[in-house]
């Protein structure tokens, strides 16, 4: 059971709270014997999940997509890579992070993972700037990448940042250009790139290590160029209409699907990834491990054209 509920989850909440104490009178010694009262409710609340994220809004995806209990990219790291050897540094500034990136080996191939991580407690989240990258992040992602090129290795990355650093050491030290390198640099890059979005794509901080051969998104993730709340601030100058901006950005994964913006989707366990991180884990590795097998069949010419044509396709569905 979650111990953060949102808040078009309270019914459920309720009935789980009452499952729970049900659960804590029967185990009692010389408890009222309930068991079919408790399967009823808990009938009732597989039901009630599972109705409820068959048909979430833009907005409710938003929600589970910044959900605190969702697996963030260090959980991604431990439980489908082995022998990570963290490289740390851009060789220019410093290091940042809130990109966390090495050479790891990924079901015995070898491979430069790096991803954003917000961190979950209070110290952590101020430690990887809530997974908001500055400039030497980015730096640090196209070391990486060259790193990757120089020894042929595939390149991963994991995505979840509401966007790049905002502020005003970014700018001082060059944002936009850092971004704008990174992103370049996935696009040039002769060896196999898989991108997986798993909770926030907000923005050139996620396109900066997701302009790859293939691009993946948990179910519940969102992938746009600004926030909801941003958008709203911007066009209806108001942040509460937050749940309009959503709904017209198109940021869920069957949408960008359609836009051929992603190319797969992974499904995650009834109730999101938070509700059972493990299983959403092992989902992501295989779907990563198959798009990996398909793209180390490639050259290095046939890898670039892929690329490419992939992002040209992006949105012209429907156009001609």
């Amino acid at each position: 059971m979650v111990t953060t509920y949102l808040d078009f989850e309270k019914p459920l909440a309720e009935l789980e709270t009452k499952i729970a104490e049900l659960e804590a009178v029967a185990a009692q010694e010389g408890g009222p014997q309930i068991n079919d009262e408790l399967k009823k409710l808990k009938d009732k609340a597989a039901k009630q999940l599972k109705d409820t994220y068959a048909s979430l809004n833009p907005w409710r995806k938003t929600q589970v997509a910044r959900h605190p209990e969702r697996p963030h990219f260090t959980d991604y790291l431990e439980a489908l890579f082995d022998d990570f050897q963290e490289l740390a540094g851009d060789r220019v500034f410093g290091n940042d992070e809130a990109v966390i990136g090495g050479l790891a080996s990924f079901n015995g191939q070898s491979v430069v993972v790096m991803g954003h991580e917000k961190g979950r407690t209070t110290e952590s989240r101020l430690k990887h700037n809530f997974g908001m990258a500055h400039p030497e992040g980015y730096r640090k992602a196209v070391r990486l990448m060259d790193l990757a090129e120089r020894f042929k290795l595939p390149v991963i990355t994991f995505v979840d940042t509401s966007g790049a650093f905002p502020g005003k050491a970014g700018e001082e030290r060059g944002q936009a250009e850092a971004i704008a390198r990174s992103t370049e640099r996935c696009l040039t890059l002769s060896v196999p790139m898989i991108s997986l979005i798993i909770g926030e794509g907000g923005s050139g901080g996620a396109i900066a290590i997701a302009a790859a051969n293939h691009v993946m998104m948990m179910e519940h993730s969102i992938y746009s160029v600004i926030s909801p709340e941003g958008c709203a601030s911007i066009l209806y100058r108001d942040a509460a209409k937050a749940k309009d901006a959503a709904e017209a950005m198109k940021i869920t994964a069957n949408d960008l699907k359609k836009m051929k913006v992603i190319d797969t989707i992974v499904k995650e366990p009834v109730g999101g990834a938070h509700r059972a991180p493990e299983k959403a884990i092992r989902a992501a590795g295989k779907a990563i491990d198959k798009a990996l097998q398909s793209l180390l069949e490639l050259s290095e010419q046939e890898l670039k054209v892929q690329r490419r044509e992939r992002f040209y396709a992006i949105g012209r569905e429907g156009l001609n």
